[in-house]
Parts: structure tokens; sequence; C-alpha cells
């Protein structure tokens, strides 16, 4: 632990083009996995929960490039959208608020499962305002009228993509694939024949293509669709590691052109399920298998890549080792919370939904 991040490693020069919020703690450990009914040697996981001491998981990563371009626009607020539990949303909270930055989350509906529930009284307890858009043109209305309202008081607001996918946020996990490159140069596990990683707004799959191809290495990184809402398709998938490879080219000349093309991007959407936030029995199969080897996963996103993972093997379809890219936060950010968790922190709207026990579109 303690590594400059492996991008920076590569092209010293960006230390300084590249606005950055130091958050993570690189490298993230990776090694075999036995889970049962998996042939030894077959699995492979990189451990990414553990990617910040404050918050886990993917987010931290591309946070580091979002926060360090508020900073550098002189942002007092950042603004952003997801599902009632977002991951995200709770990142960029936790992490946004430890840097200084006041945080709204305009959220949208999903199936109101516990741990949803639990991730809105989270959002309160660590001082996020947060706002109900219900469907996605009421979360347009309402993002519109907290970024003009944020303006008024002259908080110079800063809207931060949902999931962080940004050209700017997934240089993140362009770092990510370089710094798995050199894990596997150490030998620190074998080169994998296929990466799986969830997929929601697609900022990791795109950034980590990048980085694998800067790498010199041509592993395939599977995408499990979790998300039925404005998913990504291999189009726009290309489309955003462009503008991250592109943004990199800009502001570092030395960063070679590598070819990408659709087939770089592959998603499979067989474990969506009825919809996003929608816990499917294969995902929960996969999170209780997952737990008896020591890993925690949810059923949102994790669970899902797992289950996807674990139908290529059966079915014989994945290119062994597999690496299950585990983007889940590691960290109990309840027990670090500044306020105990309380219904009565919430407003109102919030409070009625929990009451109902339901979401509502």
């Amino acid at each position: 632990m303690g590594e400059d991040l492996a991008l920076l490693r590569r092209w010293p020069a960006l230390r300084e083009a590249l606005p950055r919020e130091p958050l993570v703690e690189v490298p993230t450990p990776v090694g075999r996995l036995a889970l049962p009914g998996v042939p030894e040697g077959a699995l492979l996981v990189k451990h990414d929960g553990r990617s910040c001491p404050l918050y886990g998981g993917n987010k931290p990563r591309k946070l580091e490039f979002v926060l360090g371009e508020a900073r550098r626009r002189g942002a007092r607020r950042l603004v952003t959208t997801g599902g009632l539990g977002t991951n995200h949303g709770l990142a960029t909270v936790i992490l946004g608020r430890r840097a200084g930055f006041e945080v709204t989350l305009v959220l949208v509906d999903q199936p109101l499962t516990a741990e949803v529930a639990r991730k809105l009284l989270l959002f309160a307890a660590w001082g996020a305002e947060l706002v109900h858009g219900r469907n996605l043109p009421g979360a347009g209305a309402q993002l519109a009228r907290v970024l003009a309202a944020s303006r008024l008081r002259g908080e110079r607001p800063m809207r931060v993509p949902t999931g962080g996918s940004s050209p700017a946020g997934n240089l993140g996990l362009v770092s990510a694939g370089l710094e798995l490159a050199l894990q596997i140069e150490r030998g620190e596990i074998p080169l994998p024949g296929e990466i799986v990683v969830p997929v929601g707004t697609g900022g990791t799959q795109a950034g980590l293509v990048v980085g694998l191809r800067l790498a010199g290495l041509a592993v395939p990184v599977v995408g499990a669709l979790v998300t039925d809402i404005l998913p990504p398709s291999p189009r726009g998938q290309l489309r955003a590691a462009r503008r991250s490879l592109g943004l990199l080219r800009r502001l570092e000349p030395a960063v070679p052109e590598v070819p990408l093309s659709e087939s770089d991007f592959p998603l499979d959407a067989s474990v969506l399920g009825a919809g996003y936030g929608a816990p499917t029995a294969e995902a929960r199969e996969a999170v209780e298998v997952a737990r008896s080897a020591g890993l925690a996963l949810e059923t949102t996103y994790t669970g899902k890549a797992l289950a996807l993972l674990r139908r290529r093997l059966r079915d014989g379809a994945a290119r062994t080792p597999v690496l299950f890219w585990n983007t889940y936060n590691g960290v109990d950010v309840e027990a670090t919370a500044p306020r105990p968790l309380s219904e009565g922190q919430l407003p109102e709207s919030f409070r009625r939904l929990l009451a109902a026990g339901g979401s509502r579109g």
C-alpha cells in the first residue's frame, strides 16, 4: 500500500496537469478466490472494496478526479443524482463532505430493499441534502431547481455525473487498469483470461479497458449490465473510453493512441432481472456463496456480476482464469458516521416512503 497512482507513475507530467483530490490507497489487493463449485485456480479477485479508508470500491477512484476538478473550479457544493440506494451518492457525500464540500443528492425511485432504506439513513447521517426526484423527468426538474438555487447563494455548484462517470472521473479506472498490469507483471496473479465487472453508468468498464490497452494487455472486460435506466451500450462505452483517452493525450502528448472498438465493451444483460435494484434469485445465491468465502457483496451490482461470472464458468463460456473485480465498498461507514442513523433526519417525503414500505414511480 502507499504507492502513487499507476497512471501518474507512468506519466509524471500528469501530476501537475490533472486536478486531483488524493483519496485512494493503492494498489488494492489481488489474489485467488475459492468458491464452491468453481475449479481450483479458475477464479481470481481484485479487492477494490479496500480502495479508500473512508469509503471503498470503485467510486473513490473516480471521485479523486471529480473532486479535484470541483476544487479547481472553486465549487462549494456538489450536486449529483442516482437511485434511492445509490452507492455513488453515498461515496460523494462521505468523501465530498470530508473534503469540505456541501452535497445534494437528487434521488430516483427504485425497489425499496432493506439495504436501500439503510442508504437513505446513511445519506442523512453524513449530512447530505436530499431531494426526491421520484422519476427521471422529476429528477431533471429538481436538478435544475437545486442548481439554480445554489448559484443564487453564490455556491458555484458543480454537477457530478451519475456514477461519477465522466472523462476525468473514468481516469481513476484507467489508472486501476495500469495498476492491475503492474500486479500481473510482478507475478502477484497470473494473466486473467477475462475480467468481469458490474456496469451501471459504465465508467468502470470504459476506464479499465483504456488502462489495460495502454499497458499492452488485450484482456477482455465483460460487463454485467445491472441497469435498465438509460443503460450504456457498446457504442456509448467506446465513446466514453475515447473521451478519457483523448483527455489524457491533450494533457500529456506522451500518452499513446491505442486502438479501441465496440467489441472491446461486451455487455451482458441476462442477470438484470426485473430492473435496476431489483434482486434476483441468482444474485442472492451469488451473495451467499461469496459470503461463505469471506467476501461481502450486495444484490444490485456485485451480486449480479458474480452471478454472471458463475454462469459463464458453468456454461464453459468463460476464459479462465476469470478475474472478478469487486467494486463493493468494504468500509463500515455507519460506524464512522458523524451522527447516528435516524429516520427523523430525513425530509418528510422520504419518511413517508419508508413508512409505506416501497417506492412509487
